[in-house]
């Protein structure tokens, strides 16, 4: 079993299913770093006198070291002389609460509520009570957060913002949520550039003054809320420079329509999604859809469908689940027999992952009808789910009758080809690329640790050719973190 000391969230495990598990540790993982730590190591140098040249310095470069240390280290220098006492005050504030525990330890986050914890949520009060700001950074992951703390969140955040925050992190410690909802009063922090909010529940926002808005938030990265019904809609709708939007772990079925033309790059992961409409996102670059929820994890009623208009710059899409997914461009829904037309294809898309079960005729028949909506793939990325039972193999003739896919014969360069299970329907797959892309540049495939049972090991080699590259480590779809930033993963 796996400690608590070496898990992001620091929560006890026992007291977490196994999904809840996943979702904080995916949470706690994704929070960005902050500007400063407590590891670095300071000297100096020898000196013939005893003279303080620091002091000496401009106050402006003393600033800009004093904000460049822990909130408590910082303030500590207001004792060293009287012409330290005002500085820390007047410097830019880095407020990260782990920095504020009792033991100083800028990593581990107390696991249950007690002293520890309640000794940092007074900490972060006296701090921001004492500092006029402005507040650059501000990091709040260890506090236990009850309903009697109302009134602290409404102060704080009145605090936060009358400093001007740039960017905030939020989390709540209590898992299972007990229910309590964020302050109205974070709307009021206009000066917002990105925003991480974790394990909390969202405003009213039906209730909301007309002023709630974020009018500079670039970044807002969502992770184990609750939201209802039009939450996400109005956070789009008040945030018109909003460019990433990350959303993981949504505790509630969620429809997201994405009207901004702001956004560049957008991720739903590890939800329930009954609905993603791209209705007018002429900058949106990026889609990324992983691991979310479906009738493939025993959700019958959850059917996702993913809607897609209006997207003249969308570069990377995935992941699709053909078979699964629902999928409609403009006014057309895809389904077998559909023909490709300018009406029904995303020209723009360079990049695109799917995901499917190769046992499963439904979803393979699919495949090749989603592949020709996308004429101007470069590079394929394919993973193949596991099914536990051992189903007939499909008729050999479903990629020949696919042929010809425009993708694939005039543009496709590199296909990643994960999970492998060894099924003749994965080969199928492989030998049309390989017979069928005149350009095909680097096959990578990566198998499977345990081959399912039934699987045709011994026909691997069909897919090994001298003009590919056959790699096990090939990266997946990249997806873009709370910063925005492209990874692989």
């Amino acid at each position: 079993m796996v400690s608590p000391t070496t898990m992001p969230h620091g929560l006890p495990p026992g007291t977490l299913s196994s999904g809840m598990d996943l979702l904080l540790n995916f949470l706690y993982s994704y929070l960005p770093e902050p500007p400063i730590c407590t590891a670095a190591s300071l000297c100096c140098a020898a000196a013939a006198d005893s003279a303080d040249r620091v002091s000496r310095l401009p106050d402006d470069l003393l600033r800009r070291v004093l904000s460049l240390l822990p909130a408590k280290d910082g303030a500590r220098t207001a004792v060293l002389s009287s012409r330290w006492r005002g500085l820390w005050r007047s410097a830019p504030l880095v407020l990260v609460d782990t920095h504020l525990l009792p033991g100083g330890d800028g990593e581990r986050r107390p696991a249950r509520a007690g002293a520890s914890s309640r000794a940092v949520t007074n900490a972060v009060s006296a701090v921001l009570e004492a500092h006029p700001g402005p507040l650059p950074f501000a990091s709040l992951t260890c506090s236990f957060m009850v309903h009697a703390d109302d009134r602290l969140l409404a102060r704080w955040f009145q605090l936060l913002a009358d400093k001007g925050v740039h960017e905030l992190i939020f989390v709540n410690r209590p898992f299972p949520l007990p229910g309590l909802r964020l302050p109205p009063a974070i709307f009021s922090c206009a000066s917002l550039r990105r925003l991480c909010i974790g394990a909390w529940v969202l405003p009213d926002t039906a209730a909301l003054p007309r002023s709630a808005a974020f009018p500079n938030l670039r970044q807002l990265f969502l992770s184990c809320v609750v939201m209802e019904a039009n939450d996400l809609d109005f956070v789009l709708a008040v945030s018109p420079a909003l460019e990433i939007l990350t959303v993981t772990g949504s505790l509630t079925p969620l429809r997201a329509r994405l009207t901004t033309h702001s956004l560049r790059s957008v991720q739903f992961c590890l939800s329930i999604m009954n609905e993603i409409a791209v209705v007018d996102a002429p900058r949106l670059e990026r889609l990324f859809l992983w691991k979310n929820w479906n009738e493939r994890h025993g959700l019958s009623d959850v059917k996702t469908t993913v809607k897609i208009d209006h997207v003249s710059k969308l570069r990377v899409l995935g992941y699709l689940e053909p078979g699964v997914h629902v999928l409609q461009i403009g006014n057309t829904i895809i389904q077998v027999g559909t023909k490709a037309s300018m009406c029904n294809t995303v020209p723009s898309v360079q990049m695109l992952a799917v995901q499917l079960q190769f046992a499963f005729c439904s979803e393979v028949e699919m495949l090749p009808i989603f592949l020709r909506c996308f004429p101007n793939v470069e590079t394929l990325v394919v993973e193949s789910r596991a099914h536990r039972e051992t189903l007939s193999n499909l008729n050999l003739k479903i990629w020949q009758r696919a042929n010809p896919i425009e993708c694939v014969q005039l543009h496709l360069r590199t296909l990643a080809f994960h999970e492998l299970q060894g099924r003749h329907n994965e080969f199928d797959f492989l030998t049309f690329i390989a017979e069928n892309a005149r350009k095909l540049e680097r096959m990578f495939i990566v198998m499977k640790m345990q081959v399912a049972p039934g699987g045709d090991q011994e026909d691997l080699p069909i897919v090994i050719d001298h003009k590919f590259v056959i790699n096990t480590a090939t990266p997946s779809l990249p997806h873009a973190g709370v910063d925005g930033i492209v990874s692989a993963q």
